[in-house]
C-alpha cells in the first residue's frame, strides 16, 4: 500500500475533500517508516554510483566500533558490503530493523569535527562473494 494514500472518507470528515495529500519530504524518503515486506537498501558513493540489496537476502550484520572508524559489515546471499564512516551504531541498530531505504556516503573531507558523533558514513565497499 502506498503509504501517501489518505482514505477520501478521512478528507471529506475534515471538510476538505480536494485538498491534496501532503508531499513526502527527503526524511521520510530515506527510511521505511514501519516494518514490512519486500524492502530494499539502496547504496548511494558520492560520485553517484548506486546499488540496491533487497533485505530478504541479508544473512548477518556485524557492528565493530573499536577501529578508528566505525565499521558495519553487512553480509547479503551474494555479495558483502562494508561501510566505514563515524556514529554508526545508530545506523547498525536500524539496519536491524530493516528500516534504512538509502545509505548515502558523503566524502570524509567535507565532515567537520564537530560532526564526528552524528551518523556519517565515509566508506561503502561491496565485494562479490565466490
Amino acid at each position: 500500500m502506498n503509504q501517501g494514500f489518505k482514505l477520501r472518507f478521512d478528507q471529506m470528515q475534515e471538510n476538505n475533500p480536494a485538498d491534496p495529500a501532503e508531499p513526502l519530504t527527503t526524511s521520510e524518503l530515506d527510511i521505511y517508516p514501519q516494518p514490512g515486506y519486500g524492502r530494499q537498501l539502496c547504496l548511494i558513493w558520492p560520485d553517484g554510483r548506486r546499488m540496491f540489496f533487497n533485505y530478504a537476502y541479508l544473512v548477518t550484520g556485524e557492528f565493530d566500533p573499536n577501529a578508528e572508524k566505525n565499521n558495519i559489515k553487512l553480509s547479503f546471499s551474494s555479495h558483502v558490503v562494508l561501510l566505514q564512516g563515524y556514529g554508526l551504531e545508530r545506523l547498525f541498530m536500524a539496519l536491524l530493523d530493516q528500516l534504512p531505504r538509502q545509505l548515502i556516503a558523503i566524502d570524509p573531507r567535507y565532515i567537520l569535527d564537530d560532526e564526528l558523533t552524528n551518523t556519517s558514513i565515509t566508506d561503502i565497499i561491496v565485494e562479490k562473494k565466490d
